[in-house]
């Protein structure tokens, strides 16, 4: 993947603690409000392009070749998926006025996307003026990962999605399964009420009432797909970074999910966005408050949470790197 200047990802960079300890919660709140960091923001618009945006569809485009099936659409859930490209591409055009634009022409839509030198115009339902499964198609424009939640009978299912970027789960496990089922092996979240709170907060959301969370874990080296799949890629790196403790600090990377949850007017579909963002320990440790703050909560984290996280191996190594950086930083010249 194409790097970026370490100042422009801390400058968009969703910082995902409030406190000093952090516990599964719901902790969702109202999106398209911009979140005011110490080095920038994040947060304006549901869905983001940055500067990685066509390196990430070209990985997007590499993994799905490799691996169709991270591409999965229940028949019932065509409508979900032509809801989606509108709502999708409609939000990537209002962010991006300049280079995007979503017009309505008669029966028609236009897509126009000059960052890749798309133009398209296609007719709701017709998959052949789309050139693809509107799923699919939204995959190739927009960089978040994306779950449709069907609604029926008082339960959430997971029945489509297009995941190429996960953190350690498989969509094509998880698919046709309930959201209750999908987060079943969470620790604490089932006995703390969590997950039946958040399942009645998504059976009550509203159309063009859009929410955000964010959700966090840590991994070794920028690689996007952590898939389980794809575990045996990138599993034993989870070891072999603590064989030269002197790479710590760049390899083990802070990795944080904002989550958009959306309801989708027509099929009443719930739109669930996760769009992945990384930085490095030495990156963050630039932010003072950042490095604080996220040694404080490595340190409290309890066990059963660190160990379902993947971070039994590195969590201490990781939180006394970001103490001595403090440490070194407050030492008075002699």
């Amino acid at each position: 993947m194409t790097s970026i200047a370490a100042s422009d990802r801390l400058r968009r960079f969703p910082f995902p603690y409030p406190q000093d300890q952090y516990r599964y919660s719901t902790n969702v709140e109202p999106a398209r409000r911009p979140v005011i960091t110490e080095v920038g923001e994040w947060g304006r618009w549901t869905i983001d392009v940055d500067d990685e945006y066509e390196a990430e569809l070209r990985e997007r485009e590499e993994i799905l070749a490799t691996d169709p099936s991270r591409c999965v659409v229940l028949p019932h859930m065509r409508a979900a998926c032509w809801d989606t490209l509108l709502e999708c591409l409609g939000e990537a055009a209002r962010a991006n006025p300049s280079t995007m634009s979503l017009i309505r022409d008669g029966h028609s839509h236009i897509w126009s996307n000059a960052l890749l030198g798309e133009e398209r115009r296609f007719v709701i339902g017709d998959e052949d003026t789309l050139g693809a499964e509107p799923l699919a198609y939204t995959g190739s424009q927009v960089q978040e990962d994306i779950v449709l939640l069907d609604q029926r009978e008082g339960e959430l299912w997971a029945d489509a999605g297009l995941v190429t970027f996960a953190a350690d789960w498989s969509l094509g496990f998880d698919v046709g399964m309930s959201f209750l089922e999908v987060h079943g092996p969470v620790p604490r979240v089932h006995v703390e009420g969590v997950i039946p709170r958040a399942h009645r907060f998504l059976l009550r959301l509203e159309p063009h009432d859009p929410y955000r969370r964010t959700n966090w874990t840590m991994s070794v080296g920028r690689r996007l797909d952590q898939s389980t799949e794809t575990y045996p890629e990138w599993g034993h790196d989870r070891v072999a970074v603590l064989e030269d403790p002197g790479l710590l600090p760049d390899r083990l990377q802070l990795r944080v999910e904002v989550q958009h949850l959306i309801r989708l007017s027509g099929s009443a579909a719930i739109l669930f966005l996760i769009r992945t963002s990384m930085v490095s320990l030495r990156e963050l440790a630039t932010v003072p408050a950042w490095r604080v703050r996220m040694a404080a909560v490595l340190r409290e984290l309890p066990q059963d949470m660190v160990d379902y996280k993947g971070l039994t191996r590195f969590r201490d190594p990781a939180a006394a790197w970001l103490e001595s950086v403090e440490a070194a930083a407050t030492v008075p010249a002699e």
